[in-house]
């Protein structure tokens, strides 16, 4: 009798120790291939990559790097009228850490573009010139449908899954969002197409405020958007409009959500520093993750690939990656720099429009938060961000400038 009590808690240990993932629980997953409406298929199955970790009690239950499954579930192709092609995706499945795999809720609906106002414009041409070739704008058809790759998705767990807690590692303590963020950065940005062109060289770390003032000190001035607006202003300045739109490129099945240019006095429209700059879903201590591909026009030429004109690009790509680095740090906006590197190098590479050029692959982190302040008053140059990633102590901030160099 005396013995029962401590074998009946012996057995109590003894029981494996279950842990409920409960419904609902998000996941964040991105597109490991781009799929087009031109040539998908209902059916077709797609892969998915998790980024982040999901964690519970301080175990990590779905691995960031896990493959998740999903499947096309609608396609429509361009159709007449300049309606544009339409293509579903619908998540499956996935593995948890202990090989158990469990059910996922989510869909993504994308459509391609339309070019009904188009349409309609040259419909209203013919009527004025010939009439009766008016009806044969009605066989218009819309752009394909395009899921690009890297595009993000949140997918849930469909229904409380359990799943045993032996075996499940403990999540790591010292896990920078910013290693976790460069683990699935995709090296090169994407047109509407899907096609890889420029190569994303550039990270800041910094509110959004921070983000904004920091090139305007330097400088630099946001695009215009393709709207209409952009000609008149093109016909106003001629050569001396600093706002000439960019060409518009994805990550992460996005358009940049800023489109900065730092024009060349001598030669506005032909020559100008530009990059675009996409926000990304990590953060670290609350201050939000940005990523950047920049390169310097240098010319107007006859465009390759279908394209009318284009700017041709300086091909050493580093140079205006670092020249982004002297210029915002001679502004006082950088508190903190230094090199990445990526997970997937790019050493040579061509743009969408054909030309080609060339990198050490590296990354140049710039951490754009405001400077600490001394006793006395004085700035301080430091760095929480770099203190937090899992590369070299950076040099010293007069060191690291003499070695960044301007391509002009």
């Amino acid at each position: 009798m005396l013995l029962l009590p401590g074998l009946f808690a012996q057995e109590l240990n003894s029981i494996p120790t279950r842990l409920i993932i409960p419904d609902g629980t998000p996941v964040d997953l991105q597109l490991v291939e781009s799929v087009s409406s031109a040539n998908a298929h209902v059916g077709d199955v797609l892969n998915f990559v998790v980024v982040k970790d999901v964690t519970l009690s301080d175990f990590t239950v779905i691995q960031a790097g896990t493959m998740a499954r999903g499947h096309i579930t609608e396609v429509k192709g361009r159709r007449l009228l300049g309606m544009g092609g339409q293509i579903t995706l619908t998540l499956d499945s996935l593995v948890l850490a202990n090989g158990d795999r469990v059910g996922l809720r989510a869909s993504k609906e994308v459509k391609g573009g339309s070019r009904t106002k188009l349409m309609v414009g040259a419909m209203i041409f013919a009527s004025l010139v010939f009439l009766p070739a008016t009806p044969v704008f009605l066989l218009t058809r819309g752009r394909s449908s395009t899921v690009i790759k890297s595009t993000e998705i949140t997918a849930q767990i469909d229904g409380d899954a359990s799943v045993l807690e032996a075996g499940l590692r403990r999540s790591p303590n010292g896990s920078s969002p910013l290693d976790e963020m460069m683990n699935y950065l995709p090296p090169r940005v994407f047109n509407g197409e899907g096609h890889e062109g420029d190569m994303v060289n550039l990270v800041f770390v910094g509110q959004q405020g921070d983000l904004q003032k920091a090139f305007q000190r330097a400088g630099w001035v946001s695009t215009d958007k393709w709207r209409p607006v952009f000609v008149w202003h093109l016909l106003r300045h001629g050569t001396g409009d600093a706002k000439l739109p960019m060409a518009r490129f994805y990550l992460f099945g996005r358009l940049q959500d800023y489109s900065l240019a730092l024009p060349d006095p001598n030669g506005v429209v032909s020559r100008r520093h530009h990059l675009r700059i996409w926000k990304t879903d990590f953060s670290v201590d609350g201050t939000p993750i940005w990523v950047a591909a920049a390169t310097h026009d240098v010319a107007i030429e006859i465009a390759k690939h279908g394209r009318l004109i284009n700017h041709r690009i300086d091909p050493e790509v580093d140079a205006e990656r670092d020249f982004v680095g002297v210029n915002l740090t001679r502004a006082s906006s950088v508190s903190g720099q230094e090199y990445l590197r990526s997970d997937d190098p790019v050493y040579q590479a061509q743009t969408i429009s054909g030309q080609v050029y060339h990198s050490d692959s590296r990354i140049l982190l710039l951490d754009l938060q405001p400077l600490a302040s001394a006793s006395n008053g004085q700035a301080v140059r430091t760095s929480a961000v770099l203190r937090t990633i899992s590369v070299p102590a950076p040099r010293p901030a007069d060191a690291l400038q003499n070695d960044l160099t301007s391509p002009r």
